[in-house]
């Protein structure tokens, strides 16, 4: 980073998106003493965020487990013995009905998540009819389906989704370390097609499975040289689960987490960077590391609207001792968000539920 951007940036002025970034300036980012980085994140989080608000968000599991891909990490994956059961779809009723809840609750907000490697096209009406119903209710809607074409991006789309997630998951050099039954460049194509439809993406990645720093700092290369940043990034910490084959794998530095998400704030800087699977096992201490190093998105909650939940509790325990408080969604006529705002979703993962990357 120039010596002009960062008098910008203590100045208080944005800097210009950039899409153009070498791995090597991201290294150096990397590189940087603890205390420099977090004050050049926390800038720039300060310049399009207010730091002391955070999004919550969280997601319905609407097909779990049966997945027939080998990605390392996952225990929805049918060929590991993981103690996870395959569903079938939910029925529209039954989502429509934890949706009513969830919006009783305050959510703003309903994702809908299939453990699929791609719908089948008879899916998409079925999906499609979920988004339709949730809509009507006045939610925003988003979805993590598995691989799409452009023409079911389109159908997802008309049906009334406004945002898809499809994570890249770590940087190309690494990725056939980790999976096998597809490639990085179906991972981009299928973000392409969700672009094209019009709809809005969040993605990212997950790290502590084995990668190095120059690997890390790959992936926020790629995700931040995209076309457009994505809405949000999911900084996924991995979650070892016994019958995977990352299950033993040595856990990422705490620190060295932080910089990941200090530099993915500064390389994307109008980004949601959201702390997402794992950080049930953060401490309180690490997590307000994450915070003024310009993470403002959490996932929210083991369970679906429980009362006395006590990851729910400590959440808002941790919000009150850090003076953070959940960002509010300001939605229109239309039932469209406000540019800028924040949105609320609903999670409930009837097996594993932290091993789940989004």
């Amino acid at each position: 980073m120039s010596v002009v951007s960062h008098a910008r940036e203590a100045a208080g002025q944005p800097t210009p998106l950039r899409h153009d970034w070498s791995r090597s300036e991201i290294e150096a980012l990397f590189a940087l003493p603890m205390p420099e980085l977090l004050f050049r994140a926390a800038s720039v989080h300060r310049q399009h965020f207010d730091p002391a608000e955070v999004q919550v968000s969280t997601l319905l599991s609407v097909k779990t487990g049966g997945c027939p891909e080998d990605c390392s990490y996952c225990p929805q994956a049918q060929r590991y013995h993981t103690g996870v059961q395959a569903t079938k779809l939910m029925e529209t009723d039954a989502v429509l009905e934890k949706a009513r809840q969830a919006k009783a609750a305050g959510a703003t907000r309903f994702c809908m998540g299939a453990a699929w490697r791609s719908p089948k096209d008879r899916d998409v009406p079925k999906v499609a009819a979920m988004i339709r119903e949730v809509k009507a209710l006045g939610l925003e809607t988003c979805a993590t389906l598995g691989m799409l074409t452009g023409e079911q991006a389109r159908a997802l789309k008309d049906a009334g989704l406004d945002y898809y997630n499809h994570n890249l998951d770590t940087d190309p050099e690494f990725y056939d370390s980790i999976i096998q039954t597809r490639e990085i460049q179906d991972r981009l194509t299928t973000l392409e097609h969700v672009r094209d439809a019009g709809l809005k993406t969040c993605c990212g990645g997950i790290v502590g499975m084995g990668e190095t720093g120059r690997q890390r700092a790959g992936l926020l290369r790629t995700l931040a040289n995209l076309p457009s940043h994505p809405d949000s990034v999911p900084i996924n910490r991995l979650v070892q689960v016994e019958g995977t084959p990352l299950h033993g794998t040595e856990e990422i530095d705490p620190f060295d987490f932080v910089r990941t998400i200090a530099v993915a704030r500064i390389l994307m800087p109008r980004s949601m960077v959201r702390l997402s699977a794992g950080r049930q096992d953060m401490s309180d201490e690490l997590q307000a590391m994450c915070f003024l190093a310009g993470a403002n998105s959490i996932f929210y909650g083991e369970q679906l609207l429980t009362t006395g939940n006590p990851d729910t509790e400590r959440d808002m325990a941790l919000f009150a001792r850090l003076g953070l408080r959940p960002m509010q969604v300001h939605v229109d006529a239309e039932h469209h968000d406000h540019p800028g705002t924040a949105h609320v979703d609903i999670i409930e993962l009837p097996q594993h539920p932290r091993s789940f990357a989004a």
